[in-house]
């Protein structure tokens, strides 16, 4: 590589933080088409995936470091120049990168993307943040902080809204003191889980992955490419967190399985919950409905349950509005309602700079609706798994308790059902909704709750 020619797997990371700030990408779908195009793998794709995924979880910490060391507002950075400072602010501040590397990269990414003027403008920035060492930036960001609240937001790197979220979230467990673990815990990099569909694999034939610690069927790789493993390849395992796994099961083995129940994945996409479902209710002879409104989210539902034999029908309809349209009742209904997802900032580090305070009522006023269609498509005595990815209780408890109290619903004992799914114990308390933690469980913060409609 001549002097001043990018390194590859740093262009790869900047071109994808540039599409989640410029175009509102995702990292983990454009990550994995970008090492493709570069032709990267192995360590030059972990690199790029660390720089990736580092940058964007740190985000907000490396820009109050840069607005001290620049000696102005981020907002007044030329964007594109912007990104560049991020990426070497993460590997000056988080990362074992030596600092000539890191500044001579940075400033050569900044030509690429930016003017002369630019790159001496990158050059001062980063050569000022390595003249003073990483813990007193630690100590000048947090002097910045107005609140406790504002100064765990700047120095683990979450808006400050989600940081008193997460806050309520763990005081109505009495475990207010594990904060600072939770976000430490969101800026992890998690293990990749695998899920092997019951019936169609197991997990030894996943080679190199080891056992997880709740889900029956759930096993956890360093990383590398999933597509590795044939089971993979051929759909009959796959990528899934072991708290979507486990809200799965909930529904599944709440009680036994009739003989031709009939169970309804409300909203399917992307189709994991679906496909594990379907999984379960293959030996009893069950027959499983998905509906997904996203027609780009239906198709990975139908490409997540391609395997099976007879793979469920995926409907295409407006969850709020199923019943008008599709008269069956249902004896077992998943409702994986759409949120704020909060649950997986480890694993969808830019989320977390998306999802503002106002979203909130409008996805509640959303999740109360589909739960009410819910409890129409559902037969009496039926059971509903309330579901989503996010510990904010206006998103959780609130939900389930006003639905329990307009629908006369019974709220199941889930930590009971999980207890005796898990291969070892959950720690949930004492409430009757499970509530799943990164920093104590390792998985997404995934919230169950397990209505029955009354029977009569």
């Amino acid at each position: 590589m001549t002097a001043g020619q990018v390194q590859p797997a740093r262009r790869v990371a900047l071109d994808v933080i540039r599409a989640v700030s410029d175009s509102d990408a995702y990292a983990n779908l454009a990550l994995p088409v970008a090492l493709d195009r570069a032709g990267l793998s192995g360590a030059d794709a972990a690199l790029a995936t660390e720089l990736t995924y580092g940058t964007l979880r740190g985000l907000g910490y490396y820009d109050a470091v840069i607005a001290l060391a620049a000696a102005r507002a981020t907002s007044e950075i030329d964007p594109a120049i912007l990104d560049v400072l991020r990426l070497g602010a993460h590997q000056l501040l988080s990362m074992r990168v030596a600092t000539h590397a890191a500044v001579d990269e940075s400033v050569s990414l900044a030509r690429v993307v930016g003017s002369r003027s630019a790159t001496g403008f990158v050059n001062a920035v980063l050569r000022t943040i390595t003249r003073t060492p990483v813990e007193e930036w630690r100590s000048r960001v947090s002097a910045t902080a107005k609140t406790e609240d504002d100064r765990l937001a700047l120095q683990f790197s979450h808006p400050s809204w989600v940081v008193r979220a997460f806050r309520s979230a763990l005081a109505a467990e009495g475990r207010e003191h594990e904060l600072e673990s939770l976000l430490s815990a969101d800026n992890d990099a998690p293990r990749v889980t695998l899920a092997a569909l019951p019936g169609l694999a197991e997990t030894n034939e996943l080679n190199g992955a080891e056992p997880a610690r709740y889900s029956p069927f759930a096993a956890t790789s360093a990383g590398g490419d999933p597509a590795r493993w044939s089971a993979v390849r051929e759909g009959r395992a796959r990528v899934q967190d072991e708290g979507s796994q486990l809200a799965a099961l909930a529904l599944s083995r709440a009680r036994a399985i009739a003989a031709g129940e009939e169970w309804l994945d409300l909203c399917a996409g992307p189709g994991g919950k679906t496909a594990l479902l379907a999984a379960e209710g293959m030996p009893h002879g069950v027959t499983v409905t998905a509906n997904e409104v996203i027609p780009a989210r239906a198709k990975l539902v139908r490409n997540a349950v391609a395997a099976f034999e007879a793979p469920p029908a995926v409907l295409e309809r407006d969850g709020r509005e199923f019943e008008a349209s599709h008269m069956t009742r249902f004896d077992r209904v998943l409702v994986d309602a759409p949120c704020t997802g909060l649950g997986a900032l480890r694993r969808r580090p830019e989320a977390r700079w998306r999802k503002q305070p106002r979203d909130v009522p409008e996805l509640t006023k959303l999740q109360g609706e589909l739960l009410d269609s819910a409890v129409a498509a559902t037969r009496p005595g039926g059971l509903i798994a309330y579901v989503t990815c996010s510990p904010h209780r206006a998103e959780t408890t609130a939900v389930v308790a006003d639905a329990v109290k307009r629908h006369g619903l019974t709220q199941l004992d889930t930590p009971a059902v999980l207890s005796a799914i898990v291969r070892e114990p959950l720690d949930l308390g004492d409430a009757l909704h499970a509530q799943l933690w990164p920093h104590r469980h390792g998985t997404d913060a995934m919230f169950i709750a397990l209505l029955e409609r009354p029977a009569q």
